[in-house]
């Protein structure tokens, strides 16, 4: 369950699609026919996002389908977002839009693999500026990268290869994001 880093040589074509825009993608195989959106977002869009949640703590995924540790361990946010229920609300980014054509181009790609991971529960989100532009306005060289919030709306942590090499002394793994997810519901929970 390590995650190691997947860079990306730069890119410097952007988008002009909507923020708003949202794609949906129907669950064949749930009775409950629950659909996988996509919202194109950019770093504002973004942080709006995770603004709204205010109040809750929360999680942000940046990933990749090309990505093979992204890919690995993004299961590792479905299966953590049903076990923390409605307390922590779970978000992924996917970098998938590196400036070529538009962001709908690698909708199916990316609605494709969140379905084969169920993450109907997630806010699933894609930038709709080229990735390399996007992992300048976060400070971020590669994913895979998570965020986590407290419900002050503070980030309280954030994982990446540089981080962990820092302060962990190895890669990070979803067992060290729990472990921050737990201490703010404790404290959450005591307030």
């Amino acid at each position: 369950m390590l995650f190691v880093g997947c860079n990306k040589p730069p890119l410097s074509v952007s988008s002009t699609a909507p923020e708003s825009a949202v794609v949906g993608f129907e669950n064949q195989e749930s009775h409950e026919s629950r659909a996988v959106a996509l919202a194109l977002v950019d770093y504002d869009g973004l942080m709006a996002r995770v603004a709204l949640q205010r109040g809750k703590i929360v999680v942000l995924d940046c990933w990749s389908t090309a990505c093979p540790p992204c890919v690995k361990e993004f299961p590792q946010l479905v299966a953590r977002q049903k076990k923390w229920g409605d307390a922590v609300v779970c978000l992924s980014l996917s970098f998938d839009y590196e400036g070529v054509g538009t962001p709908e181009d690698v909708v199916p790609r990316v609605q494709g693999f969140l379905e084969s991971v169920k993450a109907t529960h997630i806010i699933n989100l894609l930038t709709r500026i080229d990735a390399d532009t996007l992992y300048g306005q976060l400070d971020l060289v590669s994913v895979p990268a998570v965020y986590v919030w407290g419900p002050d709306g503070t980030l309280a942590q954030r994982f990446d290869e540089d981080d962990a090499a820092k302060r962990l002394g190895r890669s990070f793994t979803y067992d060290d994001v729990e472990a921050v997810v737990l201490s703010l519901l404790a404290w959450k929970n005591h307030k």
